[in-house]
């Protein structure tokens, strides 16, 4: 089994494609921690960068302060192999990934000095295939 998160269990195997580009309303502030990290872009993020996003954090921050990843690979992308011809039903699951609208919180941080929350989440954005920003935590929402 892969080191990044995967669901346990889902109700169906493989799910149609279903993209809606809309700007999020729920998860577009910062939550948990003091500083957080949004997507200024929708897409679908794969696992494996939300995976690649936490260890660049963890390795830069050296068990110092708290990180919240905000967004779950509940979606399965099937594709089918290279050079396979059309037909014989729908592919295998490829990949997992989350569905990220535009204004999402991805990572936030806490525990940390904003300039060390900074540096940290350059690191996960860089590794993030859109375009973030980082955010503070506002006092009244």
């Amino acid at each position: 089994m892969p080191p990044f998160k995967i669901p346990k269990r889902v109700k169906h195997r493989k799910e149609f494609r279903r993209v809606r580009e809309r700007n999020a309303t729920k998860g577009n502030y910062v939550a948990f921690g003091d500083y957080g990290l949004q997507a200024l872009e929708q897409c679908w993020l794969k696992s494996n960068c939300i995976e690649a996003g936490r260890i660049a954090a963890s390795h830069f921050l050296k068990r110092e302060g708290k990180l919240f990843i905000r967004v779950f690979p509940d979606k399965p992308i099937s594709k089918k192999p290279l050079e396979t011809r059309m037909g014989k039903g729908k592919a295998d699951v490829d990949y997992w990934a989350a569905r990220v609208k535009a204004g999402t919180i991805l990572f936030e941080l806490a525990g940390v000095s904003e300039a060390r929350a900074k540096e940290a989440l350059v690191r996960v954005a860089i590794k993030m295939p859109v375009r973030c920003r980082f955010v503070k935590r506002r006092l009244s929402v």
